[in-house]
Protein backbone atom coordinates (compact mmCIF):
# COMPACT_ATOMS: atom_id res chain seq x y z
CA UNK A 1 0.00 0.00 0.00
CA UNK A 2 1.46 3.38 -1.00
CA UNK A 3 1.72 6.28 1.42
CA UNK A 4 -1.10 8.08 -0.43
CA UNK A 5 -3.36 5.04 -0.15
CA UNK A 6 -2.43 4.58 3.50
CA UNK A 7 -3.21 8.22 4.31
CA UNK A 8 -6.51 7.99 2.42
CA UNK A 9 -7.53 4.82 4.29
CA UNK A 10 -6.74 6.34 7.70
CA UNK A 11 -8.76 9.46 6.85
CA UNK A 12 -11.65 7.43 5.44
CA UNK A 13 -11.66 5.05 8.40
CA UNK A 14 -11.73 7.98 10.81
CA UNK A 15 -14.60 9.66 9.00
CA UNK A 16 -16.68 6.48 8.87
CA UNK A 17 -16.06 5.70 12.55
CA UNK A 18 -16.95 9.29 13.48
CA UNK A 19 -20.22 8.94 11.57
CA UNK A 20 -21.20 5.70 13.35
CA UNK A 21 -19.65 6.47 16.76
CA UNK A 22 -22.92 7.47 18.42
CA UNK A 23 -24.69 4.33 17.25
CA UNK A 24 -21.79 2.11 18.34
CA UNK A 25 -21.72 3.78 21.77
CA UNK A 26 -25.48 3.34 22.28
CA UNK A 27 -25.60 -0.29 21.16
CA UNK A 28 -26.05 -2.82 23.97
CA UNK A 29 -24.57 -5.60 21.84
CA UNK A 30 -21.76 -5.68 19.29
CA UNK A 31 -22.53 -3.19 16.52
CA UNK A 32 -22.26 -5.02 13.18
CA UNK A 33 -20.98 -2.85 10.34
CA UNK A 34 -21.03 -4.33 6.84
CA UNK A 35 -18.32 -3.30 4.39
CA UNK A 36 -19.25 -4.30 0.84
CA UNK A 37 -16.99 -3.91 -2.16
CA UNK A 38 -16.20 -5.76 -5.36
CA UNK A 39 -12.91 -7.54 -5.95
CA UNK A 40 -9.87 -5.30 -5.71
CA UNK A 41 -11.74 -2.38 -4.14
CA UNK A 42 -9.56 -2.39 -1.02
CA UNK A 43 -12.22 -3.47 1.47
CA UNK A 44 -9.94 -5.86 3.37
CA UNK A 45 -7.28 -3.19 3.82
CA UNK A 46 -9.85 -0.58 4.88
CA UNK A 47 -11.36 -3.05 7.37
CA UNK A 48 -7.95 -3.59 8.98
CA UNK A 49 -7.38 0.16 9.25
CA UNK A 50 -10.85 0.65 10.71
CA UNK A 51 -10.14 -2.04 13.31
CA UNK A 52 -6.90 -0.32 14.36
CA UNK A 53 -8.58 3.09 14.52
CA UNK A 54 -11.58 1.71 16.44
CA UNK A 55 -9.38 -0.01 19.01
CA UNK A 56 -7.42 3.21 19.44
CA UNK A 57 -10.77 4.69 20.51
CA UNK A 58 -11.18 1.94 23.10
CA UNK A 59 -13.63 -0.18 21.12
CA UNK A 60 -12.73 -3.90 21.09
CA UNK A 61 -13.20 -4.78 17.42
CA UNK A 62 -13.24 -7.93 15.33
CA UNK A 63 -13.11 -8.21 11.54
CA UNK A 64 -14.90 -11.10 9.87
CA UNK A 65 -14.36 -11.76 6.18
CA UNK A 66 -17.06 -13.44 4.10
CA UNK A 67 -14.28 -15.10 2.07
CA UNK A 68 -13.10 -17.02 5.16
CA UNK A 69 -16.43 -18.87 5.19
CA UNK A 70 -16.00 -20.46 1.77
CA UNK A 71 -16.70 -24.17 1.86
CA UNK A 72 -13.52 -26.27 1.76
CA UNK A 73 -12.50 -27.53 -1.66
CA UNK A 74 -13.83 -31.04 -0.95
CA UNK A 75 -17.34 -29.71 -0.30
CA UNK A 76 -17.27 -27.58 -3.44
CA UNK A 77 -16.20 -30.64 -5.41
CA UNK A 78 -19.33 -32.35 -4.10
CA UNK A 79 -21.45 -29.39 -5.22
CA UNK A 80 -19.80 -29.57 -8.63
CA UNK A 81 -20.79 -33.23 -8.97
CA UNK A 82 -24.28 -32.94 -7.53
CA UNK A 83 -25.46 -29.52 -8.78
CA UNK A 84 -23.25 -27.97 -11.50
CA UNK A 85 -19.56 -28.14 -12.48
CA UNK A 86 -19.16 -24.35 -12.20
CA UNK A 87 -19.62 -24.61 -8.42
CA UNK A 88 -16.13 -26.04 -8.17
CA UNK A 89 -14.96 -22.39 -8.26
CA UNK A 90 -15.36 -20.48 -4.98
CA UNK A 91 -17.05 -17.11 -4.80
CA UNK A 92 -20.67 -17.12 -5.88
CA UNK A 93 -23.58 -17.41 -3.42
CA UNK A 94 -23.93 -21.01 -2.35
CA UNK A 95 -20.18 -21.52 -1.87
CA UNK A 96 -20.13 -19.95 1.62
CA UNK A 97 -21.09 -21.66 4.90
CA UNK A 98 -23.55 -18.97 5.93
CA UNK A 99 -24.99 -20.87 8.91
CA UNK A 100 -21.50 -21.03 10.44
CA UNK A 101 -21.04 -17.28 10.01
CA UNK A 102 -24.43 -16.63 11.62
CA UNK A 103 -23.47 -18.85 14.56
CA UNK A 104 -20.22 -16.91 15.05
CA UNK A 105 -22.09 -13.60 15.10
CA UNK A 106 -24.56 -15.05 17.63
CA UNK A 107 -21.74 -16.28 19.91
CA UNK A 108 -19.56 -13.14 19.93
CA UNK A 109 -21.63 -11.21 22.54
CA UNK A 110 -20.92 -14.00 25.07
CA UNK A 111 -17.24 -14.51 24.18
CA UNK A 112 -15.06 -15.24 27.23
CA UNK A 113 -12.10 -17.34 28.36
CA UNK A 114 -14.55 -20.14 29.15
CA UNK A 115 -16.53 -19.65 25.94
CA UNK A 116 -13.99 -18.61 23.29
CA UNK A 117 -15.32 -17.95 19.79
CA UNK A 118 -13.37 -19.20 16.77
CA UNK A 119 -13.99 -19.00 13.04
CA UNK A 120 -12.31 -20.29 9.89
CA UNK A 121 -9.50 -18.79 7.86
CA UNK A 122 -9.47 -19.57 4.15
CA UNK A 123 -6.17 -19.94 2.30
CA UNK A 124 -6.89 -18.73 -1.25
CA UNK A 125 -3.45 -19.83 -2.39
CA UNK A 126 -4.35 -23.45 -1.58
CA UNK A 127 -8.09 -22.96 -2.16
CA UNK A 128 -9.18 -24.45 1.16
CA UNK A 129 -9.38 -23.67 4.88
CA UNK A 130 -6.31 -23.58 7.08
CA UNK A 131 -6.22 -26.09 10.00
CA UNK A 132 -8.59 -25.20 12.90
CA UNK A 133 -5.61 -24.90 15.27
CA UNK A 134 -4.69 -21.68 13.44
CA UNK A 135 -8.17 -20.11 13.41
CA UNK A 136 -8.70 -16.77 15.22
CA UNK A 137 -9.97 -17.03 18.79
CA UNK A 138 -11.83 -14.27 20.66
CA UNK A 139 -12.22 -14.36 24.46
CA UNK A 140 -13.99 -11.02 25.03
CA UNK A 141 -17.17 -9.51 23.55
CA UNK A 142 -16.41 -6.94 20.85
CA UNK A 143 -17.94 -3.48 20.80
CA UNK A 144 -17.73 -3.38 17.00
CA UNK A 145 -17.79 -6.16 14.40
CA UNK A 146 -16.79 -5.31 10.83
CA UNK A 147 -18.03 -7.87 8.30
CA UNK A 148 -16.45 -7.39 4.88
CA UNK A 149 -17.21 -9.17 1.63
CA UNK A 150 -17.72 -8.74 -2.09
CA UNK A 151 -21.49 -9.20 -2.23
CA UNK A 152 -22.71 -7.97 1.15
CA UNK A 153 -26.25 -6.62 0.98
CA UNK A 154 -26.94 -7.99 -2.50
CA UNK A 155 -30.50 -9.09 -3.29
CA UNK A 156 -31.47 -11.76 -5.82
CA UNK A 157 -32.02 -10.80 -9.44
CA UNK A 158 -35.39 -11.04 -11.13
CA UNK A 159 -35.83 -14.40 -12.86
CA UNK A 160 -36.17 -12.74 -16.27
CA UNK A 161 -32.75 -11.12 -15.88
CA UNK A 162 -31.11 -14.56 -15.73
CA UNK A 163 -32.08 -15.68 -19.20
CA UNK A 164 -29.54 -13.72 -21.28
CA UNK A 165 -25.89 -14.72 -20.67
CA UNK A 166 -23.49 -11.90 -19.77
CA UNK A 167 -20.33 -13.60 -21.03
CA UNK A 168 -18.89 -16.64 -22.82
CA UNK A 169 -18.71 -18.68 -19.62
CA UNK A 170 -22.47 -18.45 -19.09
CA UNK A 171 -23.21 -18.94 -22.78
CA UNK A 172 -21.01 -22.01 -23.24
CA UNK A 173 -20.96 -23.68 -19.80
CA UNK A 174 -24.42 -22.76 -18.50
CA UNK A 175 -26.56 -22.80 -21.66
CA UNK A 176 -29.69 -23.96 -19.81
CA UNK A 177 -29.27 -21.30 -17.03
CA UNK A 178 -29.19 -24.03 -14.37
CA UNK A 179 -26.13 -22.61 -12.58
CA UNK A 180 -27.45 -19.03 -12.74
CA UNK A 181 -30.82 -19.99 -11.29
CA UNK A 182 -29.25 -22.10 -8.52
CA UNK A 183 -26.85 -19.29 -7.49
CA UNK A 184 -29.66 -16.73 -7.53
CA UNK A 185 -31.81 -19.00 -5.35
CA UNK A 186 -28.92 -19.44 -2.89
CA UNK A 187 -28.64 -15.66 -2.55
CA UNK A 188 -32.04 -15.69 -0.83
CA UNK A 189 -30.41 -17.68 2.01
CA UNK A 190 -27.97 -14.79 2.54
CA UNK A 191 -30.72 -12.29 3.31
CA UNK A 192 -30.98 -13.27 7.05
CA UNK A 193 -27.26 -12.47 7.32
CA UNK A 194 -27.72 -9.08 5.66
CA UNK A 195 -30.50 -8.33 8.16
CA UNK A 196 -27.99 -8.78 11.00
CA UNK A 197 -26.06 -5.75 9.74
CA UNK A 198 -26.71 -2.58 11.72
CA UNK A 199 -25.35 -0.53 8.82
CA UNK A 200 -23.96 -1.18 5.34
CA UNK A 201 -21.05 0.72 3.78
CA UNK A 202 -20.59 0.21 0.03
CA UNK A 203 -17.26 0.85 -1.72
CA UNK A 204 -18.46 1.78 -5.21
CA UNK A 205 -16.15 1.15 -8.16
CA UNK A 206 -16.66 3.10 -11.41
CA UNK A 207 -17.60 0.06 -13.54
CA UNK A 208 -17.00 -3.64 -14.13
CA UNK A 209 -14.01 -3.08 -16.45
CA UNK A 210 -12.19 -1.21 -13.68
CA UNK A 211 -13.00 -3.99 -11.19
CA UNK A 212 -11.48 -6.54 -13.60
CA UNK A 213 -8.35 -4.42 -13.87
CA UNK A 214 -8.04 -4.02 -10.08
CA UNK A 215 -8.41 -7.77 -9.52
CA UNK A 216 -5.91 -8.50 -12.26
CA UNK A 217 -3.38 -6.21 -10.58
CA UNK A 218 -3.78 -8.16 -7.35
CA UNK A 219 -3.11 -11.42 -9.16
CA UNK A 220 -0.03 -10.01 -10.89
CA UNK A 221 1.38 -9.23 -7.44
CA UNK A 222 0.70 -12.84 -6.37
CA UNK A 223 2.39 -14.17 -9.50
CA UNK A 224 5.42 -12.00 -8.81
CA UNK A 225 5.67 -13.60 -5.35
CA UNK A 226 5.24 -17.10 -6.86
CA UNK A 227 2.17 -17.64 -4.67
CA UNK A 228 0.58 -21.12 -4.86
CA UNK A 229 -2.24 -21.31 -7.43
CA UNK A 230 -1.69 -17.72 -8.62
CA UNK A 231 -3.54 -17.27 -11.92
CA UNK A 232 -2.17 -16.20 -15.26
CA UNK A 233 -4.16 -13.78 -17.45
CA UNK A 234 -6.26 -16.49 -19.11
CA UNK A 235 -7.16 -18.17 -15.83
CA UNK A 236 -8.02 -14.78 -14.33
CA UNK A 237 -10.43 -13.98 -17.18
CA UNK A 238 -12.22 -17.27 -16.61
CA UNK A 239 -12.27 -16.85 -12.82
CA UNK A 240 -13.75 -13.36 -12.99
CA UNK A 241 -16.41 -14.50 -15.46
CA UNK A 242 -18.02 -16.41 -12.56
CA UNK A 243 -18.57 -13.06 -10.79
CA UNK A 244 -19.47 -10.76 -13.67
CA UNK A 245 -23.24 -11.13 -13.50
CA UNK A 246 -23.61 -10.42 -9.78
CA UNK A 247 -20.85 -7.79 -9.82
CA UNK A 248 -22.75 -5.80 -12.46
CA UNK A 249 -25.92 -6.31 -10.41
CA UNK A 250 -24.10 -5.02 -7.30
CA UNK A 251 -22.77 -1.93 -9.08
CA UNK A 252 -26.31 -1.11 -10.24
CA UNK A 253 -28.27 -1.82 -7.05
CA UNK A 254 -26.15 -1.68 -3.88
CA UNK A 255 -25.70 2.11 -3.57
CA UNK A 256 -29.47 2.53 -3.13
CA UNK A 257 -29.45 -0.07 -0.32
CA UNK A 258 -26.43 1.34 1.55
CA UNK A 259 -26.24 3.53 4.64
CA UNK A 260 -22.95 4.99 3.36
CA UNK A 261 -21.47 5.00 -0.15
CA UNK A 262 -17.78 5.66 -0.85
CA UNK A 263 -17.16 6.40 -4.54
CA UNK A 264 -13.78 5.69 -6.14
CA UNK A 265 -12.20 6.69 -9.43
CA UNK A 266 -10.24 4.31 -11.68
CA UNK A 267 -7.18 4.57 -9.40
CA UNK A 268 -9.06 3.97 -6.12
CA UNK A 269 -8.99 7.62 -5.09
CA UNK A 270 -12.08 8.63 -3.11
CA UNK A 271 -14.21 11.00 -5.18
CA UNK A 272 -17.38 11.04 -3.10
CA UNK A 273 -18.83 10.02 0.26
CA UNK A 274 -22.52 10.10 1.03
CA UNK A 275 -24.62 8.91 3.97
CA UNK A 276 -28.29 7.97 3.76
Amino acid sequence: MTNDASTQNVALAGHLLDHYAGRVARSRRPYILGLSGLQGSGKSTLARVMKAEAEARGWPTDVLTLDDFYYPRSEREALAREVHPLLRTRGVPGTHEIELLLSVLAALPQASEKLPVTWPRFDKGRDTRIPPSRWPKVTRPPKLVILEGWALGLRPQLQAALETPVNALEREEDPDCRWRHWVNKQLRAYQPLWRKLDALIVLQAPNWDVVRRWRGEQEQALLARHAPLAMDAGAMVRFLAHFERLSRHALATLPALADSVVEFDDNRHVTGLAHA
